[in-house]
């Protein structure tokens, strides 16, 4: 089986596991609307702290030359929530990459917190600039929650995929979570939010894997 049929069937079991409604009446989306305020407000507001930043060197006593490694994406990718950078996402992948290959990594983290998929271009055009030899993108949630089409979200994803593989670099797509796990979040919103990220995640499989990440 080919990577795209591979992505094709781990896509296809993806979206059928999300199960839930397809169509929300007027009514159901008003519900809906309060239910998700609800989940905001216990959940809590997005503070200004500044997030942990994973950027630096790993593994210095390590032999050279130094893998480079670029983190993109929103705040799954900056680590928002975490109190050390040792606990950011980058900072794991930096220390596993290190300790598997045994070399030096540098890691440069450009995710931005709230950052939607349209929005991560600019981040792409940073990361060139260091010539990375791989970059992670951990992007989709926040396409979401402010309801991004998803075949729109997907083709901002599949460009930037595509830009990054141009200039050799590999990609690794960490694919939109599944916020139907969030426990604030109550039913019906639940399964509306875990039937339409899955979908999205599924969506996005595909593509990452067709632009050759």
């Amino acid at each position: 089986m080919g990577r795209t049929a591979a992505a094709r069937k781990l896509a296809s079991a993806a979206a059928l596991g999300g199960g839930g409604m397809t169509v929300a009446g007027a009514g159901l989306y008003g519900l809906l609307r309060v239910e998700a305020k609800v989940a905001r407000r216990i959940i809590g507001v997005r503070t200004d702290e500044p997030v942990p930043d994973a950027t630096g060197w790993y593994g210095r006593t390590r032999p050279g030359p130094a893998f480079r490694v670029a983190v993109i994406g929103d705040s799954s990718a900056a680590g928002y929530g975490v109190g050390t950078v040792e606990d950011t996402p980058g900072a794991g992948f930096a220390s596993g990459i290190s300790q598997r290959a045994d070399r030096r990594v540098y890691l440069r983290s450009f995710a931005v917190v709230g950052a939607q998929t349209s929005e991560i271009a600019a981040q792409v055009d940073a990361a060139l600039l260091i010539e990375p030899d791989v970059a992670v993108v951990l992007v989709g949630a926040n396409d979401v929650t402010h309801t991004v089409l998803p075949r729109e979200s997907v083709r901002h994803l599949s460009e930037q995929v595509r830009r990054l593989r141009e200039a050799g670099v590999e990609v690794v797509v960490g694919t939109c979570p599944d916020l139907g796990t969030l426990k604030p979040i109550a039913p019906p919103l639940k399964q509306v939010a875990r039937t339409w990220s899955r979908r999205l995640a599924a969506a996005q499989t595909i593509a990452v894997v067709e632009a050759g990440g």
